[in-house]
């Protein structure tokens, strides 16, 4: 079964920390862990709340992911409005099994930032403290070679991730865009960069 997930900008920093494969831990605040069953319900939410939402960093991303339908299915269908928003209830401290039968990578279908989006990003070395824009500007200066790339992939994962698409929206330094999808393609052929097509 696919479910979806949005998700803001910590949560998918956790998320591709622990190599795409987990959700993070519910803070105590946070008794249910909420997938959605369809990919409108899981936008609106990406959209509507996050964008301005502090504590979501200013943007929304939709994530998905496929489970083990012999287990997921313990879970009753919640409908919390129109027909669209249908979700499932997984208590907190279930989380953690639930993450064992999640089949693959966890990816990122869409990606929305708000107007007080920076990108800066916690999960980082060489270019913590910078903010999108200098990530980039950081990357575009490297040495014209793909081991560069490498050794920046390699540091900062985590922050090309959530800024790629990003960085696309803008439209700057589009060979070196080029130059980093290849590489990252090279290094990870089965987990594409930037957002996947629904």
């Amino acid at each position: 079964m696919k479910l979806y997930r949005p998700v803001g900008l910590k949560e998918l920093e956790l998320i591709l920390a622990a190599n795409a494969k987990a959700y993070p831990p519910r803070l105590q605040w946070q008794p249910i862990f909420y997938p959605v069953l369809n990919f409108e319900y899981a936008r609106q939410i990406a959209t509507r709340w996050n964008l301005d939402d502090e504590l979501s960093g200013y943007a929304g991303f939709v994530t998905a992911f496929d489970i083990n339908d012999a287990y997921i299915a313990q879970f009753e269908v919640q409908n919390v409005g129109a027909h669209l928003h249908n979700e499932l209830w997984i208590p907190a401290e279930s989380l953690a099994e639930f993450n064992t039968h999640i089949h693959g990578y966890i990816q990122v279908l869409a990606a929305y930032y708000g107007e007080k989006y920076t990108g800066k990003i916690q999960q980082t070395s060489v270019m913590a403290g910078f903010n999108a824009f200098e990530q980039l500007n950081y990357i575009a200066q490297l040495p014209k070679n793909d081991q560069a790339i490498v050794d920046v992939i390699k540091t900062d994962a985590v922050a090309i991730q959530v800024n790629f698409a990003y960085w696309q929206q803008t439209k700057q330094h589009p060979k070196t865009l080029a130059c980093l999808q290849n590489v990252w393609q090279a290094m990870f052929p089965e987990r594409a960069l930037g957002v996947h097509q629904k």
